[in-house]
């Protein structure tokens, strides 16, 4: 077995909301012997300008990755209509991936080989609380993993299913921290909440929690409110709902709310279902209970609504190299940034056999 590197160039198109990120998008195909075209967000030049220029003090050979900001739609339908284009590695929305999928489909006749495509987009992910978990750290882990980088990640908690008998404790423990965190300026550490990427997606997110306060299925019961006069700054907002199917609790908001829907202990499989079928995504969620018999069955009969599950713990925080990342449905390919799994992707084995005795009459044995 031969393994070589695919037969053109590999397209990394890398998002705003994780430097890091774009060295695993380039880096992956670089470690298997391709080169790459890197296009960064364009909230993320500064940055992702700095980590090209680390690469080449490690010494990185130059054109082995050509790192091009500028506008999305021009570099990418210039580079998919290159018969050359071996691949795509993808972080983003689901929009963009699959604009990118469809231009890659009407260009097949044209590649000199079928492109990879493997892509990361967005997510809706879940808690979901059985009735045996200890609130405190449900409401702790809530809150982190929803709001930490203001939402911001693909992987943040967003919607929540919590028990009946324990949602008047939870319910109170996180106003109480809400009320407790600081939001300003990201070179404050004291801030835990800092300001969205920019005023885009501040509208976005502030059009969501408008909807929710005209809803008569919802009630904010923390946060809410978003000031633009300087900086895009959204409060850490948790709203309750009576709908489990509630708009919030289905679409990617990518940015700090949190959505929770209380359910009746005595329904707590059919609480299950409905968490896995709300949502079209399928990228992270966490269970917490102190039922460790319940835990694996609710893990077992969730194992589709999320390709990164944990067990008390908040829903985020993989670490690349350690914990495989990625999720299936709507979330991408889920080829596992971090493992074998991605980088495998990256190249086209060959196979070779060499015989050292060929055969000399073209009728088969006959005994």
């Amino acid at each position: 077995m031969e393994f070589r590197p695919l037969e053109g160039f590999v397209f990394t198109v890398s998002p705003f909301n994780f430097t890091a990120i774009a060295a695993n998008l380039n880096m992956s195909p670089v470690m298997m012997g391709n080169t790459t075209i890197w296009k960064p967000a364009s909230t993320s030049v500064l940055s992702n300008y700095y980590l090209m220029k680390v690469f080449m003090e490690a010494g990185l050979p130059e054109g082995v990755i050509n790192f091009i900001p500028g506008k999305g739609s021009l570099i990418g339908k210039r580079l998919i209509s290159d018969r050359f284009l071996a691949g795509i590695h993808f972080t983003g929305s689901n929009d963009t991936f699959n604009t990118l999928w469809r231009l890659v489909s009407e260009n097949l006749f044209n590649y000199r080989s079928y492109p990879r495509l493997v892509g990361e987009t967005g997510g809706k992910n879940f808690i979901f609380v059985h009735p045996s978990a200890d609130p405190e750290e449900v409401a702790v882990n809530a809150i982190r993993g929803a709001f930490e980088y203001q939402g911001q990640k693909c992987s943040a908690a967003s919607r929540m299913y919590v028990p009946s008998t324990l949602w008047p404790k939870i319910k109170s423990l996180i106003i109480d921290i809400c009320s407790d965190m600081k939001m300003g300026d990201v070179m404050d550490s004291d801030n835990f909440i800092n300001a969205v990427i920019d005023e885009a997606a501040f509208d976005n997110i502030m059009e969501y929690l408008e909807f929710a306060k005209q809803s008569v299925d919802a009630k904010i019961i923390c946060g809410g409110n978003g000031d633009k006069s300087f900086g895009y700054f959204i409060e850490p907002t948790v709203i309750e709902t009576t709908d489990p199917n509630f708009k919030t609790m289905q679409e990617e908001i990518f940015g700090p709310v949190l959505t929770v829907w209380v359910y009746n202990d005595n329904e707590m499989i059919e609480a299950v279902k409905i968490c896995d079928q709300t949502s079209p995504y399928g990228l992270t969620g966490a269970v917490f209970s102190r039922d460790r018999i319940a835990a694996a069955r609710i893990c077992e009969l969730l194992r589709y609504a999320a390709g990164n599950f944990y067990i008390n713990d908040k829903p985020t925080g993989a670490i690349v190299g350690l914990q495989p990342f990625g999720g299936s449905r709507a979330s991408g390919t889920n080829d596992k940034a971090g493992g074998e799994f991605n980088l495998i992707r990256w190249i086209s084995p060959r196979t070779i056999k060499e015989t050292f005795s060929p055969a000399l009459d073209y009728r088969y044995d006959i005994i």
